[in-house]
């Protein structure tokens, strides 16, 4: 039996979701980007439209980990797929399998919604991250880079 449960993300999860994607943000050296609040990431994930999905990790009684997904489109493939914005562990709790399952969950979620694909991105510099995925069957594609605009509203 596991020692951790993988489950879909509660509104009580919130606080603990929002503390571990500030610890994601200072594993990555971009805490200073870390704007949102603990309200706003409530609203995306259970308001009356959201925007995001989470499953995530728990070990007696606390969340350890989580993905944070959502749908994305493909025109090639003419079918939905899905975005892994974030998968993150606490770094105690690595080398469980923590992470697998939460990866497996949401491609287990793609196929059952009948996603095309499930595609996230990784800093260049995350070697331990990378071969993970890597491990995990992915395919890390170094032709395409990523693009962003700000939008401040």
């Amino acid at each position: 039996m596991n020692p951790f449960q993988i489950r879909a993300a509660s509104p009580s999860d919130v606080p603990a979701i929002f503390q571990l994607i500030q610890a994601l943000a200072d594993y990555e050296q971009l805490s200073h980007e870390v704007t949102g609040t603990v309200d706003a990431l409530q609203e995306h994930l259970f308001g009356d439209s959201p925007y995001i999905e989470a499953i995530v990790a728990e070990v007696e009684g606390k969340v350890v980990g989580f993905a944070l997904f959502f749908y994305n489109y493909s025109t090639f493939l003419t079918r939905p797929g899905i975005y892994l914005e974030d998968l993150f562990v606490l770094p105690e709790y690595r080398r469980q399998g923590i992470g697998t399952e939460l990866l497996k969950a949401v491609i287990g979620l793609a196929v059952q919604r009948k996603a095309g694909r499930v595609e996230w991105s990784v800093l260049e510099w995350n070697d331990p991250a990378i071969q993970f995925y890597q491990k995990m069957g992915a395919t890390v594609i170094p032709d395409w880079r990523t693009c962003r605009i700000i939008v401040d509203s």
